[in-house]
């Protein structure tokens, strides 16, 4: 099995800076391919139990279709990703008003958040990966501080895992979450409804209306208990309240976790393929979305229509609206620390 780097031009930015593709192939059967806007990861090969290799996230067939609005496919998110209420907080005794872009409240890192900015993507040397640097200046989107990222994206030469390293530096006090969105599907087509998934987690975050926290609440006796290996399909039409808000799952889970390493996430599985997805990652939290809001109007990669339940994200993250929530664990930066977070994706055969 031979590990590969390869490129070709992706097109342009309106600006003129050139956008590259980048492919890390692993040898067997792992091939990750990304660009310079958002980081975005625009196809991800993965074998079934038969040795076939299928793109397991959704994309968009061409860096036009990218610059346009999209719901965020394959994009790092941030500077905070997921949402923030009423795009506001207050950070050692002054107010932040940040631009809204999601009704009344701001929405992984606002109009023009790191999924839609230009990222140097720089092959790491002896790895089999990518390391991917942006600036993002002090105010940007309404957010106070300089911040330096690298995001790097690792493939095992040894087996089929997909590892996001993340890294940033402030000179001001901030606050940032950061996480990736992928739509994964590991059939490669078709509906989600019929994988299943398994999250270690007792407590999720309900929301109001516009999908903000309102605490913690039990997952058990709901449709949010994935404790055990349940069908995504299962329940998601029940008429429970939390569903009906959000049009489906689009929840922060509290994962039941101790120390600071890796620890399991998430499972997700495709019976008829055997493709097995375990995400491992240091966050504390992970945001199952449905697709809830895909609605036909845009074409994928391969030409389909993308349409409600085409593909499902799991963000591993800090909560949502942290900044405003004392009880949940604080996502402040300062000048001096370093943001460090990893997810592991550990592809296999169920």
């Amino acid at each position: 099995m031979i590990e590969a780097l390869t490129s070709r031009p992706f097109g342009a930015m309106p600006d003129g800076r050139p956008v590259t593709e980048y492919t890390l192939d692993n040898g067997h059967g792992l091939r990750l391919s990304a660009i310079n806007l958002g980081g975005i990861v625009t196809a991800l090969h993965v074998p079934d139990r038969q040795g076939r290799s299928a793109n397991v996230v959704l994309g968009l067939p061409s860096l036009d279709d990218y610059l346009k609005p999209h719901p965020h496919f394959g994009t790092i998110v941030g500077r905070y990703a997921n949402r923030i209420a009423a795009g506001r907080f207050t950070l050692d005794g002054t107010a932040h008003q940040l631009g809204l872009n999601d009704g009344v409240n701001t929405l992984h890192g606002g109009a023009t958040g790191f999924g839609k900015r230009y990222w140097e993507i720089v092959p790491v040397p002896h790895e089999l990966a990518l390391e991917l640097r942006y600036i993002s200046a002090d105010g940007e989107e309404g957010y106070p501080g300089e911040v330096q990222l690298t995001v790097r994206y690792t493939l095992s030469a040894t087996a089929n895992t997909w590892r996001i390293d993340y890294r940033a530096t402030t000179d001001r006090p901030t606050v940032l979450n950061l996480s990736h969105h992928d739509y994964f599907n590991l059939a490669g087509s078709g509906s989600v409804m019929d994988h299943v998934l398994t999250l270690p987690a007792s407590r999720y975050c309900p929301v109001d209306a516009t999908l903000i926290p309102l605490g913690l609440g039990e997952v058990a006796g709901t449709p949010f208990d994935f404790r055990t290996p349940t069908r995504i399909g299962a329940r998601i039409r029940e008429g429970h309240e939390q569903l009906l808000r959000a049009h489906g799952y689009d929840h922060n889970w509290v994962l039941d976790r101790s120390g600071t390493g890796l620890a399991f996430a998430a499972r997700l599985a495709h019976e008829a393929s055997g493709r097995v997805m375990d995400v491992h990652t240091t966050e504390p939290g992970v945001q199952f979305y449905s697709g809830n809001f895909l609605d036909g109007s845009l074409l994928g990669s391969a030409g389909a229509s993308l349409r409600q339940g085409d593909g499902l994200c799991l963000e591993t993250q800090h909560f949502p609206d942290a900044p405003n929530q004392p009880a949940f664990a604080s996502t402040v930066l300062r000048p001096g620390e370093v943001f460090a977070s990893t997810t592991e994706h550990r592809f296999g055969i169920g």
